[in-house]
């Protein structure tokens, strides 16, 4: 583990010197540290981990192209002034928090033991394959989903694609999950993609308080402190706070820090379960697509209930940008066309 944090330090206080070597995108593994490098033109992006602590595998840090970082550093490199809630929002990572009624979105070290019993863990199995290139890398891995019982329940296939282009950088998701067991995705606010965003892309608008998870666990959350600059905006013209608790096949976040502009922006695909997805974004920095709650977010709805019988399987494609400018909506809405039509 302490491997780990040192690899994730050095990522966040400076890239390394670029090599002709290290053209192009690049995706190493490193089996031995429980991560995989990504770096383009010998620049670091991100890595994929899976430290014991987070219960789940995480992409960690996510760094834009002009080597801002827009992922929060807690709890695995945390910084100055940053919020130290949710100790289960580290990076981006995917998971939900009712399956079969255990809990796998909230679950860390932070739990109480008389608690872990309803949590589930995400367990990396594999690294299945990984391709680095001149305009492209991939990375292929496995995982599992245990509940508190200790039973496998779902198999997760994660297809990652990193590219750039400009001063643009993408990482394209495809999630296949197989049921091992009948596995009820039941209505609730805590899932799917998850990010938790460095302080500057909070809201100054956020009023802090106390939130709980489905089973009542309350988390307290501070008002915002000065430098927080973000914004929201959806593809149907929601913003702030208000895109919250709403549907939308984009939602972009937009700040600013030492004179750097960052948007990080999630496509919603509409071959995904629950197409639009709604938005579980909070302007204390947690920025989700979740399109398996339903009722959750607007009581009008019948609650989703989303089901896996044993031997069944479904797919979910989300695609990630992060731009080093502020991305206009004609931009996003030609963006989330390219990636639909990519994605067929």
């Amino acid at each position: 583990m302490r491997s780990l944090l040192l690899g994730c330090a050095l990522m966040i206080s400076g890239p390394p010197v670029a090599s002709a070597a290290a053209k192009g995108v690049q995706v190493v593994p490193d089996e031995g540290h429980q991560r995989v490098d990504i770096t383009i033109d010998g620049q670091p992006f991100t890595s994929y981990t899976w430290p014991s602590t987070l219960k789940k595998p995480v992409l960690f840090p996510l760094i834009a192209e002009d080597g801002v970082t827009v992922t929060r550093g807690y709890p695995l490199a945390p910084r100055e002034t940053e919020r130290v809630d949710h100790p289960h929002h580290a990076g981006m990572w995917f998971n939900y928090g009712n399956v079969n009624g255990f809990d796998f979105w909230n679950n860390s070290d932070a739990i109480k033991d008389a608690d872990r019993g309803k949590m589930g863990t995400i367990n990396h199995t594999r690294i299945v394959s990984t391709k680095s290139g001149k305009d492209r890398g991939e990375l292929v891995v496995d995982s599992v989903w245990v509940t508190g019982a200790n039973k496998e329940i779902l198999k997760q296939t994660t297809r990652y694609v990193f590219s750039q282009k400009g001063d643009s950088r993408v990482i394209d998701v495809t999630a296949t999950m197989t049921a091992l067991d009948r596995a009820a995705f039941r209505d609730d606010k805590e899932g799917v993609l998850g990010i938790r965003v460095a302080h500057f892309l909070e809201s100054a608008t956020e009023k802090g308080g106390t939130f709980a998870d489905a089973s009542g666990r309350p988390t307290t959350v501070g008002a915002p402190t000065a430098g927080a600059t973000g914004v929201y905006l959806t593809s149907e013209g929601k913003q702030g706070d208000s895109a919250w608790g709403t549907r939308g096949r984009w939602c972009e976040l937009v700040g600013t820090t030492g004179g750097h502009t960052e948007t990080v922006a999630v496509f919603d695909h509409t071959g995904n379960p629950g197409y639009p997805t709604y938005w579980h974004a909070r302007g204390y920095g947690l920025f989700a697509a979740n399109p398996l709650g339903r009722s959750i977010f607007d009581p009008k709805q019948a609650p989703f209930n989303y089901t896996l019988e044993k031997g069944q399987s479904t797919t979910f494609h989300y695609s990630v940008m992060l731009f080093s400018h502020a991305a206009s909506a004609d931009e996003m809405n030609r963006a989330a066309d390219a990636f639909n039509a990519e994605s067929k």
